[in-house]
């Protein structure tokens, strides 16, 4: 089964970190992918660029809406993602468990209904 994690944390700056602190994240970030990619399950990983320079889209009601930002303002900000391919939910949970945001945010751990690859859709079961 894939699953995203989706790792969601307080949103601050390489300068509200520090230096020492920006770099032990970057170590335990890469000793996570490291592990996920080792064990076999990771699929993707993806760092997302500050909620300052997200554009969020709506057409509700047919009308195309951009938005600059993001859509909630919240505290926190959907900082990244992991897509794993594990057995089953109590793996992901696990790995969701490993990471190092888990720490200080939360981590999703979101089943994927489809995903499109190599031309066609693919749709897990649920």
């Amino acid at each position: 089964m894939r699953y995203a994690l989706l790792l969601h944390y307080p949103e601050m700056t390489p300068e509200d970190l520090g230096p020492e602190a920006l770099a032990e994240g970057m170590r335990e970030f890469d000793e996570y992918a490291k592990a996920l990619d080792d064990a076999g399950v990771l699929i993707s990983a993806e760092v997302l660029q500050p909620s300052a320079v997200t554009t969020t889209v709506t057409a509700a009601d047919g009308t195309l809406r951009v938005q600059d930002g993001p859509f909630a303002d919240t505290k926190e900000q959907l900082g990244g993602t992991f897509v794993i391919e594990v057995d089953d939910l109590d793996a992901a949970i696990a790995w969701a468990g490993r990471a190092p945001s888990a720490g200080w945010g939360a981590v999703e751990v979101r089943p994927s209904a489809t995903h499109f690859r190599d031309g066609a859709w693919t749709t897990f079961a649920r």
